[in-house]
């Protein structure tokens, strides 16, 4: 009996979705290689790096990232559509895939991004690999858009965080989808809090120009870096958190209309969405959740179900 043709739903996560990468490895470690991939953000990333035969590039990239070099591509950008130009961002990652195009990959990939304006979820499909990451990425308020086909595109988990239907509808016959979790489950319960501020003085007071340059300075780059002294999140943090809360509420709803046929769950304790420099704990993580997954199954005695199914 021929095995069916396994597709992958990788999902947006910033620095967590670094684990896929591990899970990507540990899959085709127990010959469950992927031949179908769909991705959103960072799921994207992962997911056409392994598409096009360069995910030890990307593993090699991510596993030499420190908090130094991580400053390299904060490239702050206060004039533009954006917080950042992400050229330094967009030209590494270019010079791993070249000019290689979507259709001519090994594998099936599609890019998720959603479109400017309208809203509506593009699917890119053929066409520069290298483009359609940036469009898939391209969060609000971090990276500035990208234009493809006439259309501003940007990160596709504003409307499909887990692509499960884009990889059905790539050819996939059993989808895996991976979802991340931080380790913080917060039920949605209602409850009276008594308001009360503390202004930042010392934020005041560089808004009014009272700080030296240097200081003003210091306080930008904690602001970039989500390290303020008063323990207050920085602007990318604040951004992609909120980003993730409505990411993470769309997903549960996509996911129950159209779940996959396998999750694996990846736990991501201690790594927040701009960790980049813990990418070997996270790639750790993707690893040792399909290592968990494969054991239950095992001992269920039912084994992963990657015989045919029907066609959907």
């Amino acid at each position: 009996m021929a095995r069916a043709l396994i597709g992958l739903a990788l999902g947006g996560g910033a620095a967590r979705g670094l684990a896929h990468i591990g899970v990507i490895e540990a899959l085709i470690e127990a010959g469950l290689e992927p031949q179908v991939v769909a991705g959103t953000s960072i799921g994207a990333v992962a997911g056409g790096f392994y598409a096009a035969g360069r995910l030890a590039a990307l593993h090699q990239f991510a596993s030499d990232l420190t908090l130094r070099r991580l400053l390299r591509y904060l490239d702050v950008n206060l004039a533009g559509s954006s917080l950042m130009t992400g050229k330094r961002l967009d030209k590494t990652l270019a010079s791993h895939v070249g000019d290689i195009q979507i259709e001519a990959m090994p594998k099936k990939f599609v890019a998720i991004a959603t479109e400017l304006g309208t809203g509506q979820e593009v699917w890119l499909t053929k066409g520069s690999l290298a483009a359609a990451l940036r469009a898939s990425y391209a969060l609000p308020g971090i990276f500035k858009p990208v234009r493809i086909g006439g259309r501003w595109l940007m990160d596709g988990a504003l409307v499909n965080p887990v692509p499960v239907t884009a990889a059905r509808a790539s050819g996939a016959q059993f989808v895996i989808a991976v979802t991340l979790h931080s380790g913080h489950y917060v039920r949605n319960t209602l409850f009276p809090v008594e308001a009360e501020a503390s202004p930042d003085a010392r934020a005041e007071r560089a808004i009014k120009g009272d700080l030296p340059k240097r200081n003003r300075f210091g306080l930008v780059k904690r602001q970039l870096l989500g390290q303020r002294r008063d323990g207050a999140p920085g602007i990318p943090r604040v951004m992609l958190e909120a980003f993730n809360i409505t990411q993470n509420r769309i997903a549960r709803s996509r996911l129950a209309g159209d779940p996959p046929d396998a999750t694996i769950q990846v736990h991501l304790d201690g790594i927040g969405l701009f960790d980049f420099h813990k990418a070997e704990h996270a790639i750790e993580q993707g690893r040792a959740a399909v290592h968990r997954y494969l054991s239950a199954m095992r001992r269920d005695g039912a084994g992963p179900r990657f015989e045919p199914v029907s066609q959907r």
